[in-house]
């Protein structure tokens, strides 16, 4: 018997302390009726109360967070994970390639930009660094050195879109959408070729179609999200035309339950193991949109937060099913006109 402590105070014989749960083998026949292009996951995956959704043995979140994602990947309907320690912290190259190291070749990284590079400085949202650090807001250089290069170098083909996730922002910066597209599109245009590059607002007012165009120009994408401060979906891609294809790869993130806080979602929802306020009218709109992206011969990334309804997993499942559903009906449809 291996009890040889690592960097992380976890005995070697811990790594065995997961497993996947076998509740999760059922949803093997959804998930091979899914096109490959569509990968499901959700915003992290060191959750405790997903024992039996997801992992086999109750484990404490130290050990999901060193060891859980092996199994995680194992998940039928799960090929993809966001990162969104990376929005509040940068990782080096090294840890990215642990990570990778866990999961198949085909399942894909969604990696949070870190908050510096989108949260001005002065600015009421909050920003969860050190106040004491240089403004880095729209910084290529620091996206290079910091965000890009290491998640290339350590997750290699298994890097799916880097996300830029904007905070609400004030009303110096809102009350004129046409300067904040300039900037934005002078530090996406500096960001080194090659990755998929996804932006996340959370002020409608951007949402103009001057946004579209740029994100077109630069080869980037609109992440859609589901967040009670932004319109509902299929209301952005309405906004924002048929320029908002462009991209090679589409995000999509159900954040928050449209009618709640975070911190309030939060507690309600703890420990996250089952659906508390399913939201039909967005799973519905999601499927839509899912479908929409699909006509487009695009991938698409669609990762779920256990404050949209109460379990990520659950979420993800009730998801993968309705969109099942619904293209075996339009296939119907369809055959039988």
């Amino acid at each position: 018997m291996n009890d040889q402590i690592d960097l992380f105070g976890l005995q070697e014989s811990e790594r065995d302390q997961v497993g996947l749960a076998e509740a999760a083998l059922v949803h093997r026949e959804v998930s091979a009726q899914l096109p490959f292009c569509v990968r499901f996951g959700t915003s992290s995956w060191t959750f405790p109360g997903w024992r039996n959704l997801v992992y086999q043995r109750a484990a404490s979140e130290q050990v999901l967070a060193r060891y859980g994602l092996a199994s995680y990947a194992e998940h039928p309907l799960l090929r993809s994970v966001g990162l969104d320690r990376t929005y509040y912290s940068p990782m080096g190259q090294g840890e990215f390639a642990r990570l990778a190291a866990q999961v198949p070749e085909d399942f894909r990284f969604l990696v949070e930009a870190h908050s510096v590079l989108t949260t001005p400085a002065g600015s009421a949202s909050k920003r969860p660094t050190d106040g004491n650090l240089p403004d880095h807001y729209l910084d290529p250089c620091y996206a290079r050195e910091h965000v890009i290069e290491p998640a290339v170098e350590g997750l290699g083909k298994q890097l799916g879109p880097i996300l830029f996730q904007f905070p609400p922002l004030g009303v110096v910066h809102f009350r004129d959408p046409g300067r904040f597209c300039d900037s934005l599109s002078s530090f996406l245009e500096a960001l080194p070729r090659g990755p998929a590059y996804s932006v996340e607002l959370r002020n409608k007012e951007f949402l103009c179609r001057e946004y579209a165009r740029l994100l077109a120009r630069v080869g980037a994408s609109h992440c859609f999200n589901i967040h009670p401060q932004m319109p509902d979906v299929l209301k952005q891609a309405e906004i924002l035309g048929d320029e908002v294809w462009s991209g090679r790869s589409v995000v999509v993130r159900w954040v928050l339950h449209p009618g709640s806080e975070y911190e309030i979602a939060r507690k309600r929802y703890f420990p996250f193991d089952r659906l508390i306020d399913p939201d039909l009218r967005s799973r519905l709109s999601l499927v839509e949109l899912v479908t929409k992206i699909l006509t487009q011969a695009r991938d698409v990334v669609v990762i779920a937060n256990n404050k949209a309804e109460g379990s990520a997993p659950q979420t993800i499942v009730k998801l993968a099913e309705e969109c099942v559903r619904h293209w075996h009906a339009t296939t119907s449809g369809e055959e039988g006109s």
